[in-house]
């Protein structure tokens, strides 16, 4: 399909915020093209070094603690420092946390505080309501700044919750910069694999609404917690049931 066939064109933008059908002046880009790259290169930037506010950890009732990551040039360079909470932060979880929750959520802001600043309150509070009306256990929720996925594996070994929900900031794009991600893991210790974690990616206004990303986020660790699996564990495990009632 080329630029000619306007039709077709304008129905695929119709159904994609990726940038096509743009166009060109010559060899070079058009300016309103350009200056809008310019201009969502620069929120992504924005996202990636911007903090959350202290005004939002308040609201939602979380103390915030550091992962080994100094400062966030470290941060991007040494993402291993990002999956290690500090020491003064094993600290503080040990003295502020509930033991041994059925759930455990956490807050980071990964790679987009606007992410955070944006969804996560939406995503929070509905999720909060979901576990509530499902009569589960919830842990003391709190707040890592500059970290990563696997920060819930030391989370695990400090506080033994049957199931981690960590709500980060997803690497932004030049179509979004503020987009969430939900990644959960079924008792996470140090040493899981990739592979036993799950994820609810794109969480943001144009992409999952984040009070529905929280409202599915409780039917999720439902499930979890029923086949006491996540990951490609919880995959096989839903497979063999399937497959023993079909024989049944």
């Amino acid at each position: 399909m080329g630029m000619n066939n306007k039709e077709e064109l304008d129905a695929l933008i119709a159904k994609t915020p990726a940038r096509i059908g743009v166009g060109r002046s010559g060899t070079r880009p058009k300016t309103d093209s350009w200056l809008k790259f310019r201009f969502d290169h620069a929120a992504a930037v924005d996202a990636v070094y911007g903090e959350v506010s202290d005004i939002l950890l308040k609201r939602l009732d979380l103390f915030k603690v550091k992962t080994k990551a100094e400062d966030k040039e470290v941060y991007l360079r040494r993402p291993d420092y990002g999956r290690k909470l500090s020491d003064e932060a094993k600290r503080v979880i040990e003295a502020k946390c509930i033991k041994a929750p059925t759930v455990q959520i956490i807050i980071s802001d990964g790679l987009s505080a606007k992410a955070i600043e944006e969804n996560v309150e939406d995503v929070y509070l509905s999720f909060k309501q979901s576990l509530a009306v499902a009569g589960l256990h919830t842990g003391t929720p709190f707040y890592i700044e500059k970290g990563r996925v696997a920060v819930m594996d030391d989370i695990g070994e400090i506080l033994g919750p049957e199931v981690i929900v960590l709500l980060i900031g997803e690497r932004p794009g030049l179509v979004s910069a503020e987009s969430l991600s939900a990644y959960i893991c079924y008792k996470p210790r140090l040493g899981t694999i990739e592979a036993e974690r799950m994820v609810i990616s794109n969480i943001h206004k144009g992409g999952i609404p984040p009070v529905e990303a929280g409202a599915h986020l409780g039917t999720v660790i439902q499930k979890i917690l029923k086949y006491q699996a996540s990951g490609m564990s919880l995959v096989k495990k839903e497979h063999e049931e399937e497959k023993h009632e079909k024989l049944g």
